[in-house]
């Protein structure tokens, strides 16, 4: 996803460097350190870029009855998009300072709720560390412009299983916005996911319910338990900003 200009939110004469911006106050040779919200590279889908990792499932195989989650994450140092396909996010490429930092990483899974298909897509906005809080806004604006870009690469990289099954480009997209600000903290349905995906997408609508599977043991849902099950609640000041949540998120995933 990429870098919002923030010509319109920052002052300017800004040089930019990864998750900084580093600027020069008036009367002094001093930088000054201001974080900006870096998420993916360029808003169009270029599938040159896209690397592929299929762990542990059949790349045909219907996600009706077998678990499919998807991991997307970005290099600033190669411009290029990784997108593990698995039966649960991808652990491996969440590790390290940088990417607890960043939280730039988008996550879904496939679910069936009472017989219907759908994909149910995550996104970190904030909480966890005060430099995200402070882009709390700005991040929610990115991550809602380029999800089109992020569905896009989805839909690419497990073209096997959209060939082989068609009618999942009419699944409804569930995106799910994670933040510590209740503005933000929030449900979208984003509509079929071949509209979700296209460049024009006008984003999604906020909903007050979510569609719930079965409350008894039944066949027309699956899986049982999310294989995401990111935490509601956020650390104190006082906790590992930059621990704390990514170990409730890991042991939440094993």
């Amino acid at each position: 996803m990429g870098t919002l200009a923030a010509a319109s939110v920052l002052p300017s004469k800004l040089k930019q460097s990864s998750l900084f911006l580093y600027r020069k106050g008036p009367k002094t040779k001093n930088l000054a350190i201001v974080p900006v919200a870096r998420l993916f590279g360029p808003a169009i889908f270029e599938s040159s870029k896209l690397k592929v990792l299929f762990l542990g499932v059949d790349e045909e195989k219907h996600p009706v009855k077998l678990p499919r989650a998807y991991t997307l994450t970005h290099s600033d140092i190669t411009s290029k998009l990784t997108l593990a396909i698995s039966q649960t996010i991808n652990n491996s490429q969440l590790q390290g300072w940088y990417n607890r930092l960043q939280r730039d990483e988008v996550v879904a899974e496939w679910k069936k709720v009472q017989g219907k298909m759908s994909l149910h897509v995550h996104c970190h906005i904030s909480g966890g560390h005060f430099l995200l809080d402070l882009f709390a806004r700005l991040r929610y604006f990115i991550f809602s412009k380029e999800l089109p870009v992020v569905l896009k690469a989805f839909v690419h990289g497990d073209v096997n299983l959209f060939n082989n099954y068609p009618e999942l480009q009419e699944a409804l997209v569930w995106v799910y916005f994670h933040s510590n600000v209740p503005e933000f903290n929030k449900v979208e349905c984003w509509g079929p996911i071949k509209v979700a995906a296209a460049p024009t997408s006008g984003g999604g609508v906020k909903v007050d319910k979510m569609p719930e599977p079965c409350q008894k043991d039944c066949s027309c849902c699956f899986p049982p338990l999310s294989l995401i099950q990111w935490p509601s609640e956020f650390p104190h000041e006082n906790e590992d900003p930059l621990g704390a949540q990514q170990q409730s998120f890991q042991q939440q995933t094993r």
